[in-house]
């Protein structure tokens, strides 16, 4: 059997961009106590730098696909990540939480550009046949910022202070700019799309019910994901060393699942292996109330499937899209990244809601309620597709 080449250099240097951006995304769940004993004011209010800069991204990237469609990629990647490294530079000086949300919305921009543009290029680096695999490959970098970038953020915000993870983030970006010139071919441009391009995504019968699948897996885990670190200090009085370890535990599940999910994505489909992802998160939000009863071991045991599914959900999604319509996939990935993103506004809303009313048991069951829905509309878009 031929073994297939290597992943060429570029790819590298995307995973690692999506490291560094999944990590300052990530930065504010996991130094939510820190930011809001700075700022000398709520949990749920400082939550509310997720919501916001969420719809940034929600927003802004269908809108800067559009605008960046004529660019060469290597230079728009490459400033879009130093955009990232000085936004979390800034935010680290900031005085007040009143300063620091516009700073950070603005940050957030980059995200908006990077994630669904690294994605929609992958095919002009890769064989055709390797697109599903090269694409959920690249994104191994937000599992890793699971297992590595965000415990590490977590533990230097309950030691060093959050500004120190800020300033950490823009350090981890700044490399991966300068990675990312230096590996990625001059002359990447994706074809733009035009009007008509874009009302194909918008009217397509299937691909904006994969979108909306996006929207509601996403907006069912950041209902509980984004307080965490509150939840856990609340229940168990846990320690920042504690905190980093439950971060890096559900980070390890993250990248064993986003492997497996790159080695069975061909073997299972892209749209098999959503539902296999999407399932596995439903599983721990089902038992999380025996996780918070049954002390470490029982969380740490709940935590395992949500673990393994979470960015395998994701990758997996962003596989479908690509596989459904390679010529509209600039269009459909920037459209599933902001419907990403608004799910985390939604679902950290919701969240910060329900826990500043004392109702953080429902939480898991509103995230519950917006998996199953998830899944069942998988289901009606396997059977849309077949059918076509």
């Amino acid at each position: 059997m031929r073994r297939e080449a290597p992943w060429p250099g570029a790819l590298w240097a995307l995973l690692f961009g999506n490291f560094a951006i999944g990590t300052g995304v990530m930065v504010v769940p996991g130094t939510l106590p820190e930011l809001a004993a700075s700022f000398s004011t709520s949990v749920a209010a400082v939550g509310q730098l997720i919501t916001a800069g969420a719809l940034v991204v929600c927003v802004g990237a269908p809108l800067l696909a559009g605008m960046a469609a004529g660019w060469d990629r290597r230079r728009l990647l490459a400033l879009s990540l130093a955009w990232f490294a000085v936004g979390h530079l800034l935010a680290a000086l900031m005085p007040t939480l009143g300063t620091l949300l516009p700073v950070r919305m603005a940050t957030l921009v980059a995200p908006a550009i990077f994630t669904p543009q690294a994605a929609a290029c992958v095919g002009l680096l890769v064989a055709p046949h390797r697109r599903a695999s090269a694409v959920a490959f690249i994104f191994l970098g937000w599992s890793l910022a699971s297992v590595l970038g965000l415990p590490m953020a977590a533990f230097l915000g309950g030691h060093l202070g959050w500004r120190a993870a800020f300033a950490v983030i823009a350090v981890f970006t700044a490399l991966g700019s300068v990675w990312i010139w230096r590996t990625m071919p001059d002359g990447i441009r994706p074809p733009p799309l035009s009007r008509e391009g874009w009302r194909q995504v918008l009217f397509h019968p299937v691909l904006m019910a994969v979108v909306a699948i996006t929207l509601l897996q996403a907006a069912g885990q950041f209902v509980l994901f984004s307080y965490f670190g509150p939840l856990l200090v609340q229940q168990f009085q846990a320690s920042p060393a504690q905190l980093s370890m439950i971060w890096l535990w559900l980070g390890l599940c993250g990248v064993v699942g986003n492997l497996l999910a790159t080695r069975y994505m061909d073997k299972l489909g892209s749209g098999g292996m959503a539902m296999v992802a999407m399932a596995l998160i439903s599983l721990s939000l089902l038992v999380w109330p025996l996780g918070l009863a049954g002390g470490w071991a029982a969380l740490t045991a709940v935590l395992l499937p949500w673990g393994l599914g979470c960015f395998a959900a994701n990758s997996s999604q962003q596989a479908r899209l690509v596989a459904l319509a390679p010529g509209l996939a600039t269009a459909s990935i920037a459209l599933n990244s902001s419907a990403m993103y608004l799910g985390q506004a939604a679902g950290a809303a919701t969240g910060g809601w329900l826990l500043a009313r004392g109702a953080s048991f429902w939480m898991n069951w509103c995230g519950l309620a917006c998996l199953v829905s998830a899944m069942l509309l998988s289901v009606r878009v396997a059977r849309r597709r077949r059918s076509l």
